[in-house]
């Protein structure tokens, strides 16, 4: 099969790990008992742990491989604060969606990363592939819910977690076609991402997942950096 559809079909897949994170989360019908929602905060821990990791063991590494100090710190600190104003100016206008703007911060800089390495190595980038669709799980679960919160109907929750899968086969294929000699604005990419995830995390997505009188579900972001280490050693 030619390599452009290969990363074309596995980028689009791992997206779609979203969308199927969204429907499992729109039919997940059990009461809603104090285990439940024990489960929903943890879901929510579990997602914040897979973004740690991202940030952690993904992209700030790729990015100190190649951007000099200050532009490290100039770019991580441009993402934090570009995702601070954009959060305030939403939830001044119908509310936040940190879990769907964190989701695509990680996704997209990965889903690059993924036709970039393609290009070297064919098993480390369906391994990518395979880390980001079971980031996307989660992810997708939680911004389903937290979308639908917002007072948005949950067809058009779907339907957005659905367009976004396409997403991926873009910015794989720029950065198979473009990137792979840019290492410099990949990396650059990479860091804004990390900083606005980080600013995401800590101003709503971490509350999200604690629960009064209830110590199990922050036991999810454990869990979640766990994978992320998993995959880690798996991509070598």
């Amino acid at each position: 099969m030619n390599e452009l559809i290969i990363v074309m079909v596995v980028s689009w897949l791992a997206g779609i790990a979203a969308f199927v994170g969204g429907l499992g989360a729109k039919y997940e019908g059990s009461a809603n008992t104090v285990q439940k929602r024990e489960l929903i905060h943890g879901v929510v821990a579990f997602g914040g742990g897979i973004l740690t990791a991202a940030i952690a063991l993904a992209l700030i590494p790729e990015a100190t491989l190649v951007l000099p100090t200050t532009g490290l710190a100039a770019t991580f600190c441009i993402g934090g604060l570009v995702f601070c104003v954009l959060d305030a100016y939403m939830s001044r206008h119908g509310g936040s969606k940190a879990q769907f703007m964190a989701m695509l911060m990680d996704f997209i800089p990965e889903a690059v990363a993924l036709g970039a390495l393609f290009g070297h190595n064919h098993q480390a980038g369906i391994l990518l592939a395979l880390f980001i669709g079971l980031q996307n799980l989660p992810e997708g679960f939680n911004s389903f819910r937290e979308i639908c919160t917002s007072g948005v109907s949950s067809r058009s929750a779907l339907w957005g977690l659905f367009g976004i899968s396409f997403l991926g086969p873009v910015a794989a294929l720029s950065g198979h076609l473009w990137l792979q000699n840019q290492p410099m604005l990949t990396a650059a990419i990479m860091s804004f991402a990390a900083g606005g995830i980080l600013y995401l995390l800590f101003q709503d997505i971490a509350p999200q997942s604690k629960m009064r009188k209830h110590w199990l579900p922050p036991l999810g972001a454990v869990l979640g950096f766990a994978v992320g280490m998993i995959g880690k050693q798996l991509l070598g």
